[in-house]
């Protein structure tokens, strides 16, 4: 058997957090290895925002920014003090990848290139001395007394070190190398590992309408979701049909919540296609646009109220004959094409899974992690960062965020603690 290879921290994972933690580490003066299954590190971070990378949110008070994860943000206050959103912004700005605001405080870089991002990432990780090796899956680890002592990779290779941190991500994407070992060996170190499921994901519909309006992007719209006539969530922004069902920001959004209530039965979406007009509003709206058309079919009526491709979807579920000229609707049809923009009808029938997942919900328990260095309460040198723990938030740069600023603490407290055992010693 080859010779142990002996490192101060050993990083799993070479995504963002993976990355950023094993970087800083060595730039707190620790002999770092990042070891890496895929043939390259990033390749979840290539594909982030579609392959523009939403660095992060321009959202800079951090009680307001740990806020949208819940009661689980709280967590997340000491990583984001010690490396928020303006550090993110200044760390990626001085390693020469300037940044932009976006819609919605999404922070992206100015060249719109994700390979820009991960680029400047490595590019420090290798001038800060640490040692990359991809093709390097771990196989297993090899624990003492709440210690581990070393991994043994696939290939046989022992590695030891004094500090091990895990970044191996959830379980989504999981053509980049998201299988949910990560999971599985905090499992065995003793680990809680909260229910992971796909989030920030497209949902289903049971309606097959959808499949014509497949493509079409909506802005400034609502949509209410329900389950047993009491309303469930609300979202107002953009959304996308699909072949099968709706994606988009606020649907992603909503699509943790929906998958939870979906496992208690039926959950119903209605979309309001103009929210900014309330129905008395929208109906005047409606008769001063049939009274400009009035000799007009009714098919060919709604061309200054909604997207062409729309239109034969809505003029078929109205009930009313797409013949009929505008001038011969009467109340009772037009109240129904009423009750449509404001009140769409569909029918959930489940989320998609991992393969379409932004992120994953669940993971490594928090309550089992030191939100002061991420540090496991377990095994006294393992730490945590990034997707692998039990926190996850919306679309906007948020997630990415989670990973630079719980990569960065536990690179930095891992170091520490070396530092510290010196000085003792």
């Amino acid at each position: 058997m080859a010779e142990p290879l002996n490192y101060n921290v050993a990083v799993i994972g070479g995504g963002p957090a993976g990355i950023m933690a094993a970087a800083i580490a060595a730039d707190n003066g620790a002999k770092v290895i990042l070891l890496e299954k895929n043939d390259r590190l990033g390749k979840k971070l290539l594909i982030t925002g579609k392959g523009r990378c939403n660095i992060t949110n321009n959202t800079h008070d951090v009680k307001a920014f740990s806020e949208v994860f819940g009661k689980k943000g709280r967590f997340l206050l000491t990583a984001m003090f010690n490396f928020g959103v303006m550090q993110v912004v200044d760390f990626f700005k001085d390693n020469g990848v300037d940044s932009k605001v976006e819609r919605g405080n999404r922070i992206f870089p100015v060249s719109d290139m994700a390979s820009d991002v991960l680029n400047a990432l490595v590019g420090f990780a290798k001038k800060c001395g640490v040692e990359i090796r991809v093709k390097s899956p771990v196989k297993k680890f090899v624990e003492g007394e709440s210690i581990i002592k070393s991994i043994i990779l696939e290939d046989g290779q022992h590695v030891c070190a004094d500090n091990y941190i895990i970044c191996t991500g959830g379980k989504s994407y999981p053509t980049t190398g998201s299988s949910g070992n990560g999971f599985e060996w905090a499992e065995k170190l003793g680990h809680r590992i909260v229910d992971v499921n796909p989030a920030l994901v497209p949902v289903i519909v049971e309606e097959r309408l959808v499949e014509d309006l497949q493509g079409l992007s909506l802005r400034n719209i609502e949509i209410n979701i329900y389950q047993n006539d009491k309303k469930i969530d609300s979202r107002f922004g953009e959304a996308i049909f699909t072949i099968n069902g709706l994606s988009g920001p606020i649907i992603l959004d909503m699509s943790k919540t929906i998958n939870a209530f979906l496992a208690k039965g039926p959950v119903n979406m209605f979309i309001d296609f103009k929210p900014a007009l309330d129905y008395k509003k929208l109906d005047a709206r409606i008769l001063r646009d049939f009274e400009k058309m009035n000799k007009k079919q009714f098919k060919n009526s709604l061309s200054d109220l909604l997207p062409s491709k729309l239109i034969p979807v809505i003029v078929k579920a109205s009930g009313i004959p797409p013949l009929k000229t505008v001038n011969e609707i009467n109340k009772s049809e037009r109240k129904t094409l009423l009750r449509l923009l404001k009140q769409f009808p569909l029918t959930v029938t489940s989320v998609e899974g991992f393969s379409k997942a932004i992120v994953s919900s669940g993971g490594v328990s928090l309550n089992e992690i030191d939100p002061r260095n991420m540090k496991s309460k377990i095994i006294e040198n393992l730490y945590f960062a990034g997707e692998i723990i039990d926190l996850d938030g919306p679309t906007g740069g948020y997630n990415l965020q989670v990973a630079w600023s719980t990569g960065y603490l536990a690179g930095e407290k891992s170091a520490q603690k070396l530092a510290n055992k010196k000085g003792k010693d």
